[in-house]
């Protein structure tokens, strides 16, 4: 084998480490990019619950139903939807369902607790200051609400404003609460 054909095989064998070494990446982050959709597992995270200052996890309501709420005090479309969604928890949480609204605010936890008293919201409210659920969720903008089952599935996701106490989304909970069989999460 002469110097330049083996210059080729090398080449060649650079080349085709390089690809399956992309192709190994492009998997993995492929697997990120498709982890937070409708029939995923939710992916857990941490935020400081500001009523006990104890930081909380998903992970802490295994088994429940959840609606998982991503917003922040600046955002005109979160004001607008947090009534609705107080108007759900009063109606749900004697059936079960736990409400967590995650302010990615970097503001301190004083002007987030006065923006949930002036509106009367009475549901969990946690802080994640580092903003590391937009990215553990792959929010595009706020707010951005995610249904989760007693299974840990995400079942609905809805990017934006919306009316939470609408019968179509009563409905939807009132299905998921009432299943009380225990998944693997």
């Amino acid at each position: 084998m002469n110097g330049s054909t083996r210059n080729q095989w090398i080449a060649v064998g650079v080349i085709v480490t390089l690809l399956a070494g992309a192709l190994t990446v492009g998997v993995f982050l492929s697997e990120d990019v498709l982890r937070v959709q409708v029939g995923a597992q939710a992916p857990d995270f941490s935020a400081i619950d500001l009523a006990t200052g104890d930081t909380v996890a998903l992970a802490d309501y295994k088994g429940e139903v959840v609606l998982l709420n991503v917003w922040a005090t600046n955002c005109a479309p979160c004001r607008v939807e947090m009534p609705s969604i107080q108007r759900l928890a009063n109606r749900l949480r004697p059936e079960g369902l736990k409400v967590l609204a995650v302010s990615v605010d970097v503001i301190g936890q004083e002007r987030v607790k006065a923006f949930a008293d002036e509106l009367q919201l009475d549901f969990t409210i946690l802080q994640d200051r580092k903003q590391r659920i937009t990215a553990t969720y792959q929010t595009t903008g706020l707010p951005e609400t995610f249904v989760i089952n007693r299974h840990g599935e995400i079942v609905h996701w809805h990017i934006g404003a919306d009316e939470w106490d609408k019968p179509a989304h009563i409905n939807r909970l009132r299905r998921l609460l009432n299943d009380t069989t225990k998944g693997n999460s």
